[in-house]
């Protein structure tokens, strides 16, 4: 039997590529976006979901499961990015960061737990990020929010794992993907203390993006976890130095770390 996949935040960037790649291998994949109406060249089904939007999540769960009987796997990737000085970004904006980011994946594994619990089996893949591995300036949400994921997976992998239910998470690097012009951005404020390196560090920012991976490297990836029985609690994805990172991290004294990463974002 082939198994039912689906995808938050499938109509573009990595979501888009996971699809595809998916597709052509022989699954059957439902991918969500807003507004599926205005995406025309998808070659998977796209159902109407907003993470932030409860009622919305369990109708497409619901959809999915009177059609095909099942749901064998859940990709949590629907995301977006923030930056910005702490002092300087709005309230708002913060909650809605994490309310994409964190609550809402929250919200479609409830959503998708009871079905998996009935059949005895599932898959959740949550896509973090390495930026959740440590907090980077200008970036302090995004990391928050990332990293408060990686913590929720470990902990709710442990509390099913007798319900023959695995989750786990894969953390990309860079890609070139079009989260940049997705991302909300705090305004650089003329005259700012933070003006001038929150201006260089924005600009950094999305080049590093722009110069990115191909997003079919974690297509193939979620691919590989799918196929593994007994897949690892933890993946990362990018090049060496963002992954080694993360390592550095692990083995430098704290003030030493910081004063690494100070030194790459000039500040």
């Amino acid at each position: 039997m082939n198994r039912v996949v689906l995808i938050t935040g499938g109509s573009s960037g990595i979501g888009k590529s996971i699809g595809e790649f998916l597709h052509h291998k022989g699954f059957v994949v439902y991918g969500t976006s807003r507004n599926p109406e205005r995406i025309t060249n998808s070659i998977f089904p796209l159902l109407a979901l907003d993470v932030r939007d409860t009622t919305s999540i369990k109708t497409a769960i619901t959809e999915i499961i009177t059609i095909t009987g099942r749901l064998d796997v859940v990709i949590n990737n629907a995301g977006v990015g923030i930056t910005g000085p702490l002092e300087e970004i709005p309230t708002e904006e913060i909650k809605n960061n994490f309310e994409t980011n964190l609550f809402g994946p929250i919200q479609v594994m409830k959503a998708a737990l009871p079905q998996m619990r009935a059949q005895k089996s599932g898959l959740i893949i949550n896509i973090t990020s390495i930026a959740g591995y440590m907090g980077l300036p200008y970036r302090s949400v995004y990391s928050a929010s990332k990293g408060a994921l990686e913590l929720i997976t470990e902990a709710l992998r442990m509390e099913v794992k007798s319900f023959g239910i695995t989750i786990t998470n894969v953390a990309p690097g860079d890609f070139a993907t079009n989260i940049a012009a997705g991302r909300y951005h705090a305004p650089v404020i003329q005259g700012s203390d933070y003006e001038v390196v929150y201006k260089r560090t924005l600009q950094a920012m999305n080049e590093h993006v722009d110069s990115g991976s191909n997003p079919n490297e974690m297509a193939e990836e979620v691919y590989q976890i799918i196929q593994n029985p007994n897949p690892k609690i933890h993946y990362k994805v990018g090049v060496f130095m963002q992954k080694f990172s993360i390592v550095l991290k692990r083995i430098l004294p704290d003030k030493v770390y910081e004063k690494m990463l100070m030194n790459h974002y000039k500040i």
